[in-house]
């Protein structure tokens, strides 16, 4: 699975629908075969069967940046446990609010880590029964 790298690439997919949403996150989606007219994707991913991910943590959500570490560091190994069940689409993870520091005091704590991963597997389930049909040029 490849990650999103530029700002351009991030808007892209943020400009597609929201393919899924969860407590904490949504789930946004562009097919990379689609028309690209600003050329956003490279070649090689446009015409790749592999999916894209990237993760998008507003600093005002989460201060911490070892907390936004580890829970995109949970987004990744979520989103390549599913790699296979999602198409050859580009996906943005965004968090959609704060995470609660009384509930998880610790940065990186292992209670914080569990919850993000449960919740992401939700995402990512509900996303893949909501799949959208991939269209070719």
């Amino acid at each position: 699975m490849r990650r999103l790298q530029t700002r351009p690439q991030f808007q892209a997919v943020l400009a597609g629908p929201v393919l899924a949403k969860s407590p904490h996150f949504a789930l946004h989606c562009r097919d990379t075969h689609a028309s690209d007219p600003h050329h956003v994707f490279p070649k090689d991913l446009a015409v790749s069967l592999e999916p894209s991910i990237g993760a998008l943590l507003p600093k005002r959500w989460v201060k911490r940046a070892v907390t936004r570490n580890a829970i995109k560091r949970q987004i990744f190994v979520i989103a390549q446990q599913f790699e296979s069940r999602l198409s050859h689409f580009a996906y943005v993870v965004r968090l959609r609010c704060a995470v609660d520091r009384a509930r998880f005091v610790s940065a990186s704590s292992d209670s914080l880590k569990a919850a993000v991963r449960e919740e992401l597997s939700g995402l990512f389930a509900q996303a893949v029964t909501r799949m959208p049909v991939a269209h070719h040029a």
